[in-house]
């Protein structure tokens, strides 16, 4: 059976942060992004402030919180940015080339792999497709790319996956409570940092999608040889807590 794996976009593998500030500074100049404060948990893209203080796109919450923009400014980018014709299609690669080297070594060892996303929607192509052809020009030809609203958790195991790469200590919570997969959460801060809650639960933390592409080889390659469930849990099992 191939490895089925599923990877977030934003924050993992595409970097929204800079096209979000490049068009911040479009917007409001750079003097007032110098001056700005993050004063209150920012608004959903869809302009609907969540009880838990993080729009839906959780990933757009990050982005937003390190642009320090007040509520109101983040209501004006995010209303800026849904006009941009594909605005999904300009964002760079957080590693550059890493979405041709996940084509390659999922060609090269027959992997199954799908993206999952909560982009908002912009003017011009489907959200979907625009994802598709940033994909697609980056190196990863005919991408499946699945734009979700509800748990990461339930779609992971309903797609039956066997693991699944993401920025975010919720959604990787999520999966692994909800399915089987093996999480790699991608953590940009300090190791130490990366939430206790996770690693009890099996996540392992990386800093680069290099180092998860690592892990993904060598779940791979142990799910071939003998004592499966022992070599799965040295190569993605809990990390000890000082590490």
């Amino acid at each position: 059976m191939p490895l089925r794996v599923g990877f977030d976009l934003d924050g993992t593998v595409a970097d929204m942060y800079t096209a979000l500030h490049k068009e911040a500074l479009t917007l409001f100049g750079e003097e007032v992004l110098a001056q700005s404060d993050y004063k209150k948990a920012p608004p959903s893209p869809d302009g609907a402030e969540a009880d838990t203080g993080e729009p839906e796109d959780s990933t757009g919450a990050l982005a937003m919180e390190e642009l320090h923009l007040t509520a109101r400014q983040q209501m004006q980018l995010w209303d800026h940015v849904k006009k941009i014709e594909n605005f999904w299609t300009t964002l760079p690669e957080l590693e550059p080339g890493i979405i041709a080297r996940i084509a390659k070594t999922a060609m090269e060892r027959r992997w199954e792999i799908i993206f999952l996303t909560t982009r908002p929607s912009t003017a011009g192509e489907l959200t979907q497709l625009q994802s598709q052809r940033w994909l697609d020009a980056h190196g990863f030809r005919y991408p499946s790319v699945m734009v979700v609203q509800r748990s990461r958790g339930k779609i992971a195991d309903a797609l039956q996956l066997d693991a699944f790469v993401d920025d975010r200590p919720e959604n990787c919570l999520d999966i692994a409570v909800e399915s089987k997969a093996k999480v790699i959460l991608v953590w940009h801060g300090h190791m130490k940092d990366v939430p206790a809650g996770a690693r009890r639960l099996g996540v392992r933390p990386v800093q680069t999608i290099s180092e998860a592409l690592g892990l993904l080889e060598q779940l791979d390659d142990v799910r071939k040889k003998p004592g499966l469930l022992r070599s799965l849990k040295r190569v993605l099992g809990q990390e000890p807590s000082g590490s």
